[in-house]
């Protein structure tokens, strides 16, 4: 029977608890580089280049202060030499990651979906935070994720290709039908292509039959939000 991406069941073994720990540690550590994606990347900056440093002294970060999360709270959220405050999203940034990897695996248990599932949540972690300071989606996640999801589930035994397909289309298309009739009724932009785009990664890795939910789910959660700001 064909299996959406998150339907998979839990392996359980002796070293089950071994590897949430694992997974937690993993997870963090793909979260600071997260952070340093999410700061740099939409400054057009390199990611791996210069080392992590203080904004305001300019002083490198040693790898013991650069471990993920343990830093941020042993050093309370201040760099060492001058004392300038780091934000909490760093911390944060890192224990979310941490926390989805741990409940991917919690969720699929050691099966190809769990990596296709690690592969899809360390860009959308990013992406989110990219979203929320700069209102861009890069297409180096987007595109990519999409072409990563369908050869996923090309090669994934666990998931078909044509229900992939079938997500990028119903997901992407119906962003693009919903933008070209608002264009065509107010002759102004009242969605930007990134949003198009994700929504088709998210279906390419997820399915067509996730679509529908993630459409809602997101109307509903983005009018609760709107209306506390307003």
């Amino acid at each position: 029977s064909s299996h959406a991406l998150f339907s998979g069941e839990k392996t359980l073994s002796d070293l089950d608890g071994f590897f949430y720990v694992m997974f937690f540690l993993f997870g963090a550590c793909f979260g600071s580089f997260a952070n340093v994606i999410i700061y740099r990347m939409p400054k057009g900056e390199s990611i791996v280049s210069p080392r992590s440093h203080c904004q305001k002294c300019g002083k490198n970060v040693a790898w013991y202060d650069n471990i993920p999360m343990l830093s941020w709270l042993l050093l309370r959220g201040k760099c060492r030499h001058c004392g300038a405050k780091f934000s909490f999203r760093y911390f944060f940034v890192e224990f979310l990651t941490a926390c989805l990897f741990t409940l991917a695996y919690f969720y699929l248990g050691l099966t190809w979906n769990l990596l296709e599932a690690l592969i899809f949540i360390f860009p959308i972690v990013c992406c989110i935070f990219i979203d929320f300071d700069h209102m861009i989606l890069p297409d180096e996640f987007t595109l990519s994720g999409i072409v990563i999801g369908l050869l996923g589930a090309w090669l994934n035994p666990q998931r078909e290709f044509l229900d992939a397909l079938l997500g990028v289309l119903m997901g992407g298309g119906f962003l693009w039908a919903m933008a070209y009739l608002y264009y065509v009724f107010t002759k102004q932009e009242g969605m930007g292509g990134g949003d198009i785009k994700l929504l088709a990664w998210i279906g390419a890795v997820m399915g067509w039959k996730a679509v529908p939910f993630v459409i809602m789910t997101s109307a509903i959660i983005g009018s609760v939000v709107g209306l506390i700001l307003a």
